[in-house]
């Protein structure tokens, strides 16, 4: 996949629509977020539509659970698998879930599973060697590793294990140095052999190689805790606080209650600068494009457009702004019109009103300067002191009016715009407003 390409992957689309799903579609999704961090966030995007489906497949069922263990949350990925197709995926996944959370002798029941139901015996038989590293069990883990041959010996995974395997021996550093360099050299973005690697210079006082190397385990995804947390650490040891901070809020976007992390953001925070998020900031932009672009680059129907015209509303943004009872108020704006732009607004993930807090009141404001002071209290009167007809008090409610200060702001024409609302409702409203020697504008 080009850097082209990635750019313009919608990433949560192809999740969702993607029926087919194994480990190429992982390395995929991995490769895609190492490449642009801001493809995560479409990646939890996904796994909140798939929590929201209640005819998830069993397959359906699988992908979730391990969406949701690339994200970090392993709790909720077990849960998800364990009621999964009981597919080899699955157990797999259900295993790597079990052993992040601490659960090294169910993870070695689930990757012999895995491993019978026809997943991959190498990558099995190296996860189960983990997890009896991860139990203090060098002596097992390393048995294991002796014992697989072949192709496997010459991959990444196996030889990153193996380098972790013989530094907890201990005493045999420039073997484990090798082992690492090796993994690094077969796969330039594995997060665990970069992480060795550079603990291990760290270790030794190569300040500026274990610097670079953090920095490239940085960059891929799943990055690890300890990647982040070091790193983190170093760029505050030289004033660089906003680095630091993207740092620990990587470690927090995925364990949002992780308590280094909340720590040392806290402290860097307060050192330093607050965080600057660069993704953040590309996201906001990208999203200003699409609240500014017009709705007439959309195929819409004449009468949606004619209304759309009327009332005002020229940008996506604006539709934003305004609520499913505003369009509907509008004459000849009908339920047919209102599915119309509920699907024009989904398809770049809008709603109707998602920004109606950020409504701006267009009505120029009243001058009065030559009411007395028992004319300007009258504007702060509610409606409902006019004593309105049915239909007028409906019209009011649609345009939500409140005061007869709102009110008059308006004009003839706006009234007149409203649903049901017409000439005979007008003078109604025009008459109660002269018995209260007010007017309306325009008037």
């Amino acid at each position: 996949m080009s850097e082209t390409e990635l750019d313009v992957l919608d990433l949560k689309e192809t999740i969702l629509s993607n029926n087919s799903f194994g480990p190429a579609d992982v390395g995929k999704i991995r490769t895609a977020i190492s490449e642009n961090y801001g493809h995560f966030g479409e990646l939890r995007d996904a796994v909140n539509e798939m929590d929201d489906d209640d005819t998830l497949s069993p397959a359906g069922t699988t992908k979730k659970g391990v969406c949701e263990f690339l994200l970090g949350k392993f709790r909720e990925s077990l849960n998800t698998l364990q009621a999964a197709d009981g597919g080899a995926m699955a157990l797999f996944y259900q295993a790597r879930s079990q052993f992040e959370l601490g659960q090294y002798e169910d993870a070695i029941a689930a990757y012999q599973k895995a491993l019978t139901s026809g997943y991959n015996n190498d990558q099995c038989q190296i996860g189960i060697a983990e997890c009896h590293r991860y139990a203090g069990r060098i002596e097992e883990a390393m048995a294991i590793l002796d014992n697989i041959f072949g192709p496997a010996e010459q991959t990444a995974d196996y030889m990153y294990q193996r380098a972790a395997t013989v530094a907890a021996v201990g005493g045999r550093k420039e073997e484990a140095l090798a082992l690492y360099q090796r993994a690094v050299n077969t796969d330039e973005n594995h997060a665990g052999a970069l992480f060795g690697l550079a603990l291990e210079n760290d270790r030794m006082g190569n300040d500026q190689e274990s610097l670079a190397l953090y920095e490239r385990a940085a960059k891929t995804f799943p990055t690890g805790v300890g990647a982040l947390i070091n790193l983190g650490l170093i760029y505050e040891d030289n004033n660089k606080f906003d680095k630091a901070q993207l740092c620990y809020k990587r470690i927090l976007d995925c364990y949002p209650d992780h308590p280094q992390a909340q720590l040392y953001m806290k402290d860097a925070a307060a050192t330093g600068n607050m965080l600057y998020d660069e993704e953040a900031q590309r996201r906001n932009d990208r999203l200003a494009q699409i609240l500014n672009m017009p709705v007439t680059n959309f195929e819409l129907s004449v009468r949606s457009r004619n209304c759309l015209q009327k009332m005002g509303i020229e940008t996506i943004g604006d539709l934003t702004r305004t609520s499913e009872a505003e369009l509907l108020s509008s004459k000849n704006f009908g339920e047919t019109s209102l599915f119309e732009i509920r699907e024009m607004l989904t398809s770049k993930g809008l709603s109707l009103g998602q920004f109606a807090h950020e409504k701006k009141n267009n009505d120029p404001p009243v001058d009065t300067s030559h009411m007395s002071p028992d004319e300007q209290a009258l504007l702060d009167r509610p409606i409902s002191d006019l004593n309105l007809s049915v239909r007028a008090r409906k019209c009011m409610a649609r345009l939500q009016l409140n005061s007869i200060g709102e009110l008059i702001r308006k004009t003839g024409d706006d009234m007149l715009e409203c649903k049901n609302f017409g000439v005979t409702s007008l003078n109604e409203v025009r008459e109660k407003l002269t018995d209260l020697g007010l007017k309306m504008r325009g008037d």
